[in-house]
């Protein structure tokens, strides 16, 4: 990473942002209007990968970005030269976020339309953190929905995360962190190890092989270096004719030694059929101990095909592509809506009824069931108490009871007057969503025509945004 890149992310952090959200900010500003309270929310219409759910990840980073967001000496002068007006300009020279920040813990599971964030501050300070905001949480979750869905193809198997040298840029920081939140349990990412305090874990490339002019020389001198920590890279030339030979050889010679090679792994051809194979002659051999690692275009439906459906005696998989640009969803779809502005509930109006927003401060309860598994979540007023009964909120015919369950609010104070009051690290985000998503009920997790789980808003909340329509409706027809 570049001098340049490391200033962008930890000194211009404020111009990590679109061009109109500062356009408007000045318009704010200039129209009298720059102490107005706003709500936002943020939330997203559809789960990626046609799933069931989706992994809030994202949050730590926002926050951390937000506590130190300033516009430093440089920025005021690219502005200037941009255009802005110079009383603007001084007004973003002391500005600070002092918002108040609620939101889900990172690790939740969560689900389409229901608010998982929202920021109640001035207008400006909402709007104008809203680019940052998106552009972390709607990656992050992307990318740790989609680990959690390769963890649960892999059961419990190792995961290994092999993707930043694929990754889109330095998004390939963030795409390893939330990997470990959904479920990897390692990465080769040094960086983001270092920098969120993650296990890190690697074997070797093929030009090692490559460089020595035999293959047995190249596995000898890496066991002979690494000598508690060896995996060896078997199908450079051959993989059960040369590879794993060569590889029982080493690791006969590490026993000898007082030590034990720990794994082989194979990176290409048909991982099936080589991974039975060389399981066969490892145990022949009389090293059972030895793990078989795999990797080259993985993701939860190759896994589960070798596992499942080919039975394949595989111990470690190492994903990176599929995992770290969460194919086959190139986004998440998340957006951040006003919902109240001076006081007053906002909403965005369209003729498309599922396009219409949640009006008002809201909060997002989670009810569970008597077998401890999660059953729906409501959407209230933030000073209502949750009632008995939920409605759809596209079809309000359609009724959930709550009476049998037991409820839990989602939403949770993080940030206070532009200070992080609630924090958790990656390895205590991840825990997290482990506890969650053991509470998903199993047709919510699976691949093909999960489950749709159930989000509704309360009559209150409904009849809210029923008048806010009406009266919409009547505006146009004058």
């Amino acid at each position: 990473m570049t001098t340049h890149e490391m200033d962008l992310l930890d000194k211009h952090t404020a111009m990590y942002t679109d061009y109109y959200q500062l356009t408007m900010a000045q318009g704010y500003f200039l129209s009298g209007r720059a102490e107005t309270s706003s709500c936002f929310d943020y939330f997203f219409r559809e789960n990626p990968f046609n799933g069931g759910y989706t992994l809030f990840a994202g949050l730590s980073d926002v926050l951390e970005l937000i506590d130190g967001y300033h516009f430093g000496a440089e920025d005021i002068e690219f502005l200037k030269e941009q255009g802005f007006r110079d009383e603007f300009l001084q007004f973003l020279r002391t500005f600070r976020f002092r918002g108040t920040i609620y939101s889900v813990r990172e690790g939740e599971v969560v689900f389409p339309v229901e608010p998982i964030l929202r920021v109640e501050g001035t207008i400006i300070e909402g709007q104008i953190i809203e680019t940052l905001l998106l552009n972390l949480i709607n990656f992050e979750s992307l990318i740790a929905t989609k680990a959690s869905r390769i963890r649960t193809a892999a059961g419990t198997r190792r995961i290994l995360d092999f993707g930043l040298r694929r990754a889109q840029g330095l998004g390939g920081i963030h795409a390893s962190k939330a990997a470990i939140i959904g479920g990897v349990d390692a990465t080769s990412n040094v960086y983001t190890a270092f920098h969120y305090a993650l296990a890190m874990s690697g074997t070797q490339a093929h030009s090692w092989v490559q460089s020595f002019d035999d293959e047995l020389s190249a596995f000898r001198k890496f066991a002979e270096i690494y000598p508690d920590k060896c995996s060896l890279l078997v199908d450079t030339y051959n993989t059960l004719k040369s590879g794993v030979p060569n590889a029982i050889i080493v690791a006969k010679e590490l026993e000898a030694r007082g030590h034990r090679l720990l794994a082989i792994r194979l990176d290409s051809g048909d991982l099936a059929y080589l991974s039975k194979h060389a399981r066969a002659m490892l145990d022949e051999a009389g090293l059972p101990y030895i793990k078989i690692v795999v990797s080259n275009q993985l993701d939860e439906y190759v896994i589960r095909s070798l596992l499942v459906e080919q039975e394949a005696p595989i111990d470690v998989f190492g994903v990176g592509t599929r995992l770290v640009t969460g194919q086959a969803s190139s986004a998440l779809d998340g957006v951040y809506k006003l919902s109240m502005s001076g006081g007053e509930p906002r909403l965005k109006f369209s003729e498309n009824y599922t396009k219409l927003t949640l009006p008002g401060v809201k909060n997002v309860f989670r009810s569970t069931n008597g077998d401890g598994l999660f059953y729906a979540d409501a959407v209230a007023l933030v000073d209502e108490a949750l009632p008995d009964t939920i409605l759809h909120p596209l079809f309000p015919e359609q009724r959930s009871s709550l009476l049998e369950c037991s409820s839990e609010p989602l939403l949770h104070k993080v940030m206070e007057s532009g200070k992080i009051v609630l924090a958790q690290s990656t390895l205590e985000s991840a825990a997290y969503a482990r506890e969650r998503l053991a509470q998903l009920a199993p047709e919510h997790k699976r691949f093909e025509y999960p489950h749709i789980y159930k989000v509704g808003i309360t009559p209150a909340l409904m009849h809210l945004r029923t008048t806010l329509v009406e009266e919409f409706k009547k505006k146009f027809q004058r």
